[in-house]
């Protein structure tokens, strides 16, 4: 009987599901924003005994949250990139073949790990 070798993959962390962790996930400059939000979502849902803007809030964070986790460098850019279009400037962008290429070429890379994984 052989050992099957063991993926170091390890599997993705839930999403951050309390105010706290959804914080906690953010870039720092947006924990600002995020504090703003969930106060003004608290303070109206007690007035109007309704916690669905609160949940509201949770949710967009929450998604915010977790894209950031799984590609904060990523996330850090787009909104420079938003703010680039709006403004109508110049921004790096890239072909489609560009694109396709550079996806199998992380592809190829990532089967050339797992090939000198597994021989060893």
């Amino acid at each position: 009987m052989t050992a099957e070798p063991v993926s170091e993959a390890l599997p993705a962390p839930p999403p951050p599901s309390t105010p706290r962790e959804i914080r906690q996930a953010l870039l720092p400059e947006e924990a600002g924003q995020f504090d703003s939000e969930w106060r003004t979502a608290m303070a109206r849902s007690a007035e109007n005994l309704d916690p669905t803007e609160v949940y509201h809030v949770l949710s967009r964070w929450r998604s915010i949250a977790t894209m950031t986790r799984h590609h904060p460098d990523a996330h850090r850019r787009m909104p420079r990139r938003a703010d680039h279009i709006l403004t109508n400037e110049q921004c790096e962008t890239i072909t489609a073949d560009e694109q396709r290429a550079m996806i199998a070429r992380r592809l190829g890379d990532q089967l050339r790990d797992r090939r000198d994984r597994s021989t060893r």
